[in-house]
């Protein structure tokens, strides 16, 4: 007689790929909180948002003030943007005189790279490194602006969760 097969797959020799799963070993507290601790066990906030049709000039007088290197560009809680300090010197310095008055969404970063409050911070880094930006926005999973995450929050959460940094 026929014995039942394992899965819906022809034979008897389907083997699950997570039965041999063993969990991460990690080297050092710091490994460990980049690969378990979530963007959102640390601290996001605060950001600073603005409406797009806010005038550059406007937006850097609000960084300027506040010694912000960027600012989130929202539509309500919905990020449509980023505008920050290498907008101003890549799109707006040479000109500032014709800029200052236009609105940053001009000259904003649309579309930008983002993470979610549940990956880890060992993603955010890597999506920092990979990107090549220093401040990455964290969304909710339905889109709402939950904060921004940065290599100096990471540094200063790593090291008040493990003494180390």
């Amino acid at each position: 007689m026929n014995e039942p097969q394992k899965s819906g797959l022809p034979g008897n020799d389907f083997q699950d790929p997570l039965e041999d799963y063993e969990p991460p070993e990690y080297s050092d507290p710091v490994e460990q909180a980049l690969g378990e601790e979530t963007v959102s066990s640390m601290k996001v906030t605060p950001y600073t948002s603005i409406a797009p049709d806010t005038t550059i000039g406007d937006a850097i007088q609000q960084m300027a003030g506040m010694h912000h290197a960027c600012l989130l560009v929202a539509d309500g809680d919905r990020l449509v943007g980023i505008f920050t300090d290498r907008e101003i010197v890549d799109r707006v310095a040479l000109e500032y005189d014709d800029m200052v008055s236009r609105p940053v969404r001009d000259v904003m970063t649309t579309d930008p790279v983002y993470v979610h409050g549940e990956d880890t911070l060992a993603a955010a880094m890597c999506v920092m490194a990979v990107s090549g930006f220093r401040h990455v926005p964290v969304l909710t999973e339905d889109g709402r602006i939950e904060g921004i995450v940065s290599p100096q929050r990471v540094s200063e959460y790593l090291h008040s969760r493990t003494g180390v940094l």
